[in-house]
């Protein structure tokens, strides 16, 4: 009803608000008005809360036995991949890539709305509330493929941060894609310039914000790197590409350039705090403090790193050095799960590896989960920690099961035990799953679409 507000109780919950203070409450409570949070705080809501009134309907939620956190924020995924899962299974990076080059160069708009719609599906009932998709493969003819990437989303109701992706460096020219799968320089600027125009909302309650982001420097031109920094500038959109993921590229850079992939990055403009990185796993000293001294962001794709063989990402080095770094799922056809809950673990048991037991805590990884991916894509006013006036994206984890029982530390469920089932997800104070399940889009029959797809571009190739 028109001028009705929308009231969310939760009461009970073990509160992590990942603020700044990283405050906890063991049973605490959130009150939700419309989209925004109104109240946080130990104990029972206010009295006040629970009020009905002819402007106010309430909704009361006993959140006893249940973890409540900050939606998580998903800062890299290739959601077109959902339709080649399990292909190239023992490959690096580099061999994965030629593996699946041909069959991507032949999906188009249909085929990967089916596709998004599952990996955004799966990515809600882990948690998430925020995704950010690295689409880059436009082969000719095939339609609008952002727009069926924005159309899913909406279906799915979770926020996404989309990008206009481009290849135009081809294998006759010195790039690892085939040149049948990337476009003209120009083409790519230009379809870059009018998705920015068609789909990006620069609202701060924004459900679909768009980047451009050039594929990776063995895939990309020099021209169109620069062009495309000065482009999403004069846009105001942020910037987002592949970099140092891999000894190969880095020997890539080396060979061809002559400097490493940050150093060339960063002289054609594209360091700063309105760019992020995906992967950053082989960052030298003088890398890792140009990302911290410019605020350039890292997407932390540990499951991925681990597919491929890439290798495990200074983290708490990046951290250290003031830099903002989110976590990631990468593609799902380097991590066939989709899920952005089960990554927390993953980055705190790989970080540990290299960092000690004590180098990187679950409340560090819930952190680059949360608040630190909101940084990373530029919405950490509103988004990544329950507190009062930022937005209702929120996740609230079943840990009343017998997998958690005895389980002292309710977080820790994230970070060390077992992935809790979603009791609840809502983003902007909407429901989108409840008891593990979405309330928004048909479940079988998204993975019946899915499926569909799959059979259909296996058989093009």
């Amino acid at each position: 009803m028109a001028g009705v507000t929308r009231r969310l109780v939760f009461e009970g919950a073990y509160v992590a608000t990942v603020d700044a203070a990283g405050s906890e409450f063991a049973a605490g409570h959130v009150v939700v008005d419309d989209s925004r949070i109104v109240a946080v705080g130990d104990g029972p809501a206010p009295e006040w809360a629970g009020r009905a009134s002819g402007d106010v309907t309430v909704e009361r939620i006993d959140a006893r036995g249940r973890l409540l956190t900050p939606g998580l924020v998903n800062t890299h995924h290739h959601l077109y991949q959902w339709l080649t899962r399990g292909i190239a299974q023992d490959s690096i990076l580099f061999d994965w890539l030629v593996a699946l080059y041909p069959t991507w160069a032949r999906i188009d708009e249909t085929l990967v709305e089916a596709g998004a719609e599952a990996g955004l599906s799966v990515l809600a009932k882990s948690g998430c509330t925020l995704a950010a998709d690295h689409h880059y493969v436009f082969p000719a003819g095939s339609g609008d493929i952002l727009g069926g990437i924005v159309r899913a989303a909406a279906r799915v109701g979770i926020r996404l941060h989309g990008t206009r992706g481009s290849m135009d460096l081809g294998r006759s020219a010195g790039g690892l894609p085939p040149d049948f799968a990337v476009e003209t320089t120009s083409a790519a600027l230009e379809a870059s310039a009018v998705a920015v125009e068609k789909y990006h909302d620069a609202s701060p309650d924004a459900m679909t914000q768009i980047a451009l982001a050039p594929c990776s420097p063995f895939s990309v031109t020099s021209d169109l790197l620069r062009e495309a920094a000065v482009l999403g500038r004069s846009l105001g959109v942020r910037l987002h590409t592949h970099g140092s993921e891999t000894v190969e590229e880095d020997a890539f850079c080396q060979e061809r350039f002559g400097k490493t992939p940050t150093q060339y990055l960063d002289d054609l403009g594209w360091l700063g705090d309105d760019v992020w990185m995906a992967h950053s796993v082989h960052l030298d000293e003088h890398a890792i403090a140009r990302f911290g001294s410019t605020g350039t962001g890292s997407a932390h794709c540990p499951s991925s790193n681990a597919r491929l063989a890439a290798g495990i990402a200074p983290i708490p080095q990046l951290l250290a050095a003031g830099a903002p770094v989110g976590l990631g799922v990468d593609g799902s056809a380097s991590n066939e799960s989709g899920q952005l809950g089960t990554e927390i673990r993953q980055a705190v048991l790989m970080n540990r590896l290299r960092a000690g037991a004590d180098g990187f805590s679950v409340r560090d990884g819930l952190r680059i989960a949360t608040i630190g991916g909101a940084r990373v894509l530029g919405r950490d006013a509103d988004l990544g920690s329950i507190e009062v006036g930022k937005l209702a994206d929120l996740a609230l984890w079943d840990v009343s099961g017998v997998e958690f029982a005895g389980l002292v530390d309710p977080v820790a469920a994230l970070g060390l035990a077992s992935m809790p089932p979603v009791a609840g997800l809502f983003v902007g104070g909407d429901r989108v799953v409840t008891d593990g399940r979405l309330t928004t889009v048909d479940e079988v029959g998204v993975a019946e679409a899915a499926a569909r797809a799959t059979t259909e571009l296996l058989g093009r190739v």
